[in-house]
């Protein structure tokens, strides 16, 4: 396993861009809860931050601790979000570049360059540079990443209590075997994306 570098960012700082920042989402996939982006911006000549990687190959008290490391070092960083309802009217993908926006318009410096994990979204409207597994090469995206997964990790949690059947203070909202049960007998919550798969399906209730 590599771990991600400050590599691309570095070849930014050299061509004169002093903000770059690095941009990812967590939450595409869930069939509850809100998608929420991080945005991190490290000063040009930050070093790695040790055991900052992918953030799904952590484990929950790695992030926090990580999170915690990443807001103690960076430049600037801040949390962008898109609600279920806004997933359910413009689609995740443009859920996504909005959430993506939010975060990078709350940063305390404005970016010159943008290294995004996955694939380019133009709906981003800022030059950017889509890096795939970019949360695993590039450690301002992989810093954003783990913001981003322990902020919507406790914003579940503490949904959880309020719906105590559906199991999302350890399933997060996806779809797995005890959450589809519970949909099964209770139906979809204001917190469940209506247009997902099985929900946008009502004969299964």
């Amino acid at each position: 396993m590599i771990d991600p570098t400050l590599e691309r960012e570095r070849a930014l700082w050299a061509k004169g861009f002093e903000v770059v920042a690095g941009v990812d989402e967590v939450g595409r996939g869930p069939i509850a809860g809100p998608v929420i982006a991080g945005a991190v911006v490290f000063a040009p000549g930050q070093e790695p931050i040790d055991g900052l990687r992918d953030s799904k190959l952590l484990t929950a008290k790695e992030r926090e601790r990580l999170a915690h490391e990443v807001r103690r070092a960076a430049l600037a960083w801040a949390l962008g979000g898109a609600s279920v309802r806004e997933i359910d009217r413009i689609n995740i993908r443009r859920a996504t570049a909005l959430a993506m926006r939010r975060a990078l318009n709350h940063l305390q410096r404005d970016p010159d360059y943008v290294l995004l994990d996955g694939h380019a979204l133009p709906e981003l409207d800022r030059e950017h540079e889509s890096v795939i597994d970019g949360d695993a090469l590039c450690q301002t995206v992989s810093a954003a990443a783990v913001l981003a997964k322990c902020a919507r990790d406790r914003l579940m949690a503490r949904l959880a209590p309020r719906y105590p059947d559906f199991g999302w203070d350890h399933n997060k909202g996806y779809a797995t075997l005890d959450h589809l049960s519970a949909l099964s007998r209770a139906g979809p919550t204001p917190h469940h994306r209506i247009t997902f798969s099985p929900i946008a399906q009502p004969s299964l209730f």
